[in-house]
């Protein structure tokens, strides 16, 4: 189905939109693996998959919490320009953005065999989704804002 009258048809093509979910999850994990390993690697901390998946390590009471604060918020910013190389619709960023991080509580939920219940966590992702969001839309919008060029032809002098 397309529309008519618009810049851009949408049609609805289920396999783009799989490839580019999974795409944008496997952005998402795997720069929030590199991210955590290199502060690891830095603050000379352990390295485990719990700080991936225990929701109960995201505090900001010792430096080890704050260490993943900091490595899921510049996640945030590796996956906003993931939406912008991947999804590349401003109004659809939202939605991907959206649907990574539910991916991600439903992998935490399965993790820990119970459903996230700290404060931080929950705060942490909506702040996370949040940014990923506005620099996706703000990335993807001045890509579609480009001046598009209407003759291909050459240029006359009047």
């Amino acid at each position: 189905m397309q529309s008519t009258g618009h810049f851009r048809s949408s049609v609805w093509d289920p396999f783009l939109i799989i490839s580019q979910m999974v795409a944008m999850q496997c952005l998402f994990y795997s720069s929030l693996c590199v991210w955590i390993f290199s502060l690891d690697l830095i603050t000379g901390s352990s390295k485990s998959l719990d700080q991936v998946f225990r929701f109960q390590m995201i505090y900001m009471r010792d430096s080890g919490g704050a260490k993943l604060l900091a490595a899921y918020g510049c996640n945030a910013l590796i996956c906003a320009i993931g939406l912008w190389y991947f999804v590349q619709r401003a109004k659809q960023c939202l939605d991907f953005a959206f649907t990574v991080h539910f991916w991600h509580l439903l992998f935490v939920w399965l993790y820990n065999r119970i459903f996230p219940s700290y404060l931080s966590w929950w705060l942490m992702q909506i702040v996370c989704v949040a940014v990923t969001t506005v620099l996706g839309e703000y990335l993807c919008l001045r890509t579609e804002l480009k001046a598009i060029p209407v003759s291909l032809g050459s240029k006359v002098d009047l």
